[in-house]
């Protein structure tokens, strides 16, 4: 005698059906081990690039010798005369020479071969007082690469486990396994499962990621960028688990709308544009404060926005609580109408199911 499995039970095995089938694919495997590896090879070759220190050897004598010692990055080489530092130049055997010069405005003159060493005119020359009115605003490159970054992890996400879940209704509508499955299963719970799941994977991506990012931070050096990212990384992880909830329910609703695989272009259209638009916004207006404000409040958006506003202290701690609240106030509502969506289009082949016919009342 079989027991009718409840509704939770249900959920969870689909879930686990998805897991198993995902973490068995070698190709999902070795893509996850790859993203992982480049982040921390990644990190560690850009740190070595930029820390890495080159010494700039020049030819001088005397006093000019003796102002240019110690500074760091300079390697000085002895030239008696005006000849032999020239001379030197030529040769190669430095990079530059610096002469007194009493018909120079600043009394040295600086001899290279084809272009003069940066560092050393940056070194010879007197930079201005510079006070800024504003130094919080315009364009800063921190800000710039937070928001690329935490758009870039979404997107790849939703990408790689959101859409699979609508591919996966089709193929199952197509080959009609989904009327052997729907017997035993609810459609309800056979929606919740495939979200769960696939929830579960991403989240268990991020996570690596997270480590990764850790790993490499710790591998540099640079425990001090670690510690200031931790607080937007948590809130990214929070935000980012009911941004995908909703991403992966409304593709999974959308994509029972057709019985073909090359009908899903197509019905998932909408559902990109609604995912896409909100993250452009993040990366372009990142500086403006009034959108960045309102962005961080909207569920699609909020995983980018908030953390970047948490970051720079833009946001008063209780407004991540109220996104929040809104977050799954809207995931509550997404659930119900994707739900009356799944059960309405799940058995209905052949020709896309309409909207108003989706949305019908039982």
């Amino acid at each position: 005698m079989t027991t009718a499995l409840s509704t939770p039970q249900a959920t969870w095995l689909v879930a686990e059906r998805e897991v198993s089938t995902r973490l068995r694919s070698k190709p999902f495997i070795i893509t996850t081990a790859m993203i992982l590896a480049l982040i921390v090879v990644g990190m560690i070759v850009s740190n070595v690039l930029l820390n890495r220190e080159t010494t700039t050897t020049v030819a001088a004598s005397g006093s000019v010798a003796a102002q240019l010692e110690g500074a760091e990055g300079i390697e000085i080489t002895p030239a008696e005369t005006r000849a032999d530092a020239t001379a030197l130049v030529e040769q190669g055997d430095v990079d530059a020479a610096v002469i007194a010069d009493d018909q120079s405005p600043t009394g040295l003159t600086v001899i290279a071969d084809t272009e003069a060493p940066d560092v050393l005119i940056a070194l010879l020359s007197q930079a201005p007082t510079v006070e800024l009115l504003d130094p919080e605003g315009g364009f800063t490159p921190l800000r710039y690469i937070m928001s690329l970054a935490f758009a870039l992890v979404f997107m790849m996400s939703a990408m790689t486990f959101a859409l699979p879940v609508a591919t996966s209704v089709v193929e199952e509508k197509a080959t009609r396994v989904v009327e052997i499955l729907i017997t035993a299963i609810p459609a309800r719970a056979l929606l919740a499962g495939k979200v769960l799941g696939n929830t579960i994977l991403a989240v268990g991506q991020i996570v690596l990621i997270v480590i990764a990012l850790a790993i490499g931070l710790v591998a540099t050096g640079q425990t001090d960028i670690l510690r200031s990212l931790s607080a937007p990384l948590l809130w990214f992880a929070v935000f980012f688990l009911v941004g995908f909830l909703l991403i992966s329910t409304l593709f999974a609703a959308t994509g029972s709308l057709v019985s073909r695989q090359e009908d899903i272009n197509q019905s998932i259209t909408p559902v990109m544009y609604i995912v896409m638009i909100p993250y452009m916004l993040v990366i372009f207006f990142n500086t403006n404060p009034t959108v960045m404000s309102v962005l961080s409040y909207i569920p699609f958006s909020a995983p980018v926005s908030m953390p970047i506003r948490l970051y720079f202290h833009e946001a008063a701690w209780w407004e991540p609580l109220v996104a929040l609240v809104i977050a799954f106030a809207t995931v509550a509502v997404v659930l119900g109408l994707a739900a009356k969506i799944y059960e309405n289009s799940l058995l209905r082949m052949g020709q896309r199911v309409k909207w108003a016919e989706a949305l019908r009342p039982g």
